[in-house]
């Protein structure tokens, strides 16, 4: 693989990590406004798909973080470290959600 065909492939991996977390960052939003709407399936539907993208996009971060711990010489780059930071800071919005889900559902089932 030529050096312009690697950086394509890196860059096109970065915006993947930044699109599924953007996905998972949405269906998480979607959950929370279930929980709203004392909806809790849905909710739990929507924070799986959410686990789904940031699946992926855990498992791009991962694969690129292996080759720089194989040897490979990997650039640094600006836009690979706003995929992690968006890729973090979405997981730590998943965690929370995934939580206030549980608290929420547990609250209005012994209200009820």
């Amino acid at each position: 693989m030529s050096e312009e065909e690697f950086d394509n492939k890196s860059v096109k991996d970065t915006m993947e990590i930044i699109i599924n977390a953007g996905d998972a960052r949405a269906f998480v939003a979607d959950a929370l406004d279930n929980v709203g709407d004392f909806d809790y399936v849905s909710a739990k539907d929507n924070i799986k798909k959410a686990d789904e993208k940031l699946v992926v996009a855990h498992r791009l971060q991962t694969k690129k973080l292996q080759e720089e711990a194989e040897g490979e010489d990997i650039k640094y780059s600006v836009l690979f470290t706003h995929a992690q930071d968006t890729l973090m800071t979405i997981m730590s919005e998943y965690n929370l959600a995934k939580h206030l889900i549980a608290v929420f559902e547990k609250r209005d089932q012994k209200i009820n």
